[in-house]
Order: C-alpha cells, then structure tokens, then sequence
C-alpha cells in the first residue's frame, strides 16, 4: 500500500529543490542526454521528459543510467500502462497533465512520487481528497495565471502548486513569488530549434539565468 503522506512529502521537496522544471520532449536519446547535460551544466537538477515521442521511454531510461544523481521526472503520462512503464524504468517522480478516474488509481498504487494536474479549484478539491497534496496546475496562463494562484490560495491552502504552460523566463519569477507556488515548469529553456540545431550553449546559459532566478526567489523569500 502507497505511503501518500510519504510519496507527498517526496513530491514536494523534489519540486522546491527544482524551483524551475524544464520540460523536455526528444527526438532522440543521444538528443535527450545532451539537452540534460547543457540544463546540468547551466545550473538546474531536475527535468521533465514527456512521452510524447517514440524516444521517450528509451531516453528516460538512458538519462537515469547517465545522470543518477538527476531527478528525472515522466511527464505526460496520460495512461496507467504508461505510470507502470515508467516506474520500471526507476524514474524519480511522475508529471501528469490532468487525470482521469483509471490513471488516479493508477497514479495512487505508484511507487515513485506523483504530481498530477489540474485545472481548476473543484479538481484540486478532488485530488485533495484522495490525499494529493502538491499538483501541477496546467495549463497555467490559460486557466489565469497568476490571478488563479492568488485565488486559489484562499480556500486551498494546502495544496503546494507546480504551474506550468505559458510561463517565460520574463515571467517566471513573479510566478515563483506566489506562496503556494513550490515550482514552475517551463520549455522556454529548450526550444525545439535550439535541440534540433545542437545549441547546446544556448540551452546552458537559458539554464543558468533560470537558475539565477531560483535562488533570488529563494533569497526573497527568506
């Protein structure tokens, strides 16, 4: 039986010692295991690989066996064979964009950390009941941004919130500043372009001022 309180906590202390989760989608696994040395090198320790490609699931398991001091991350996981797959491959957490009644009950017999999505206040009231306490809201600008975050803040209090879509560097701290934000994900560190040119630096030094910005939230907020 799945310790939530335990896999919860996990949860958490994996998305602040993140701060900012760069959201990477391959082609790939020589692509994934450069992508991750350049986000390494420019400051970040966790990711997000989305299985959303064919290569997905074979460069999740290559990042675990080249980096095993990285927090790796399954997102996009939108199916209970997916969740199974991917705790097979040892990953470290897992990233939905919303659930669906199979893939909860998927997601609550998980043996990794889970955060799962939602969208709106009666959704985090559902996973709330079911013992979530850390989501990703998704897709974040769409549903209000920051607003829904302020508001949202009221009545739920207890869920520690990871919003991801839509949110840029120029952006990224304000949403760091909200309180019952732990985390954001973002891709604007790791354009499709700038993967598929092997811009390597440039992945690097996206990395290192999202990095800079981690630590001022963090200096802000002592």
């Amino acid at each position: 039986m799945t310790d939530m309180t335990d896999m919860q906590f996990r949860a958490e202390r994996i998305l602040r010692d993140a701060g900012i989760l760069p959201v990477l989608t391959v082609d790939n696994v020589e692509q994934a295991i450069d992508t991750t040395r350049a986000l390494l090198a420019g400051g970040l320790t966790a990711i997000e690989l989305t299985l959303r490609t064919p290569a997905s699931l074979d460069a999740l398991a290559a990042l675990k066996q080249e980096f095993p001091d990285l927090a790796v991350g399954a997102g996009t996981v939108l199916q209970a064979a997916q969740v199974d797959a991917v705790c097979e491959l040892g990953v470290d957490f897992i990233i939905t964009p919303g659930v669906s009644p199979v893939l909860l009950d998927a997601l609550l017999s998980a043996d990794v950390p889970v955060i799962p999505g939602a969208a709106t206040p009666s959704e985090l009231i559902a996973l709330a009941s079911r013992g979530f306490r850390v989501a990703k809201l998704f897709p974040a600008a769409v549903v209000g941004g920051i607003a829904m975050l302020k508001a949202l803040q009221g009545p739920l209090p207890q869920m520690k919130l990871c919003p991801t879509g839509g949110i840029a560097e120029d952006n990224a701290a304000d949403y760091l500043a909200q309180p019952n934000v732990i985390c954001i994900g973002g891709s604007w560190m790791v354009p499709k372009a700038w993967l598929q040119a092997g811009a390597w630096g440039k992945v690097t030094e996206s990395a290192s001022r999202a990095a800079a910005i981690v630590e001022r939230a963090r200096d802000q907020s002592l």
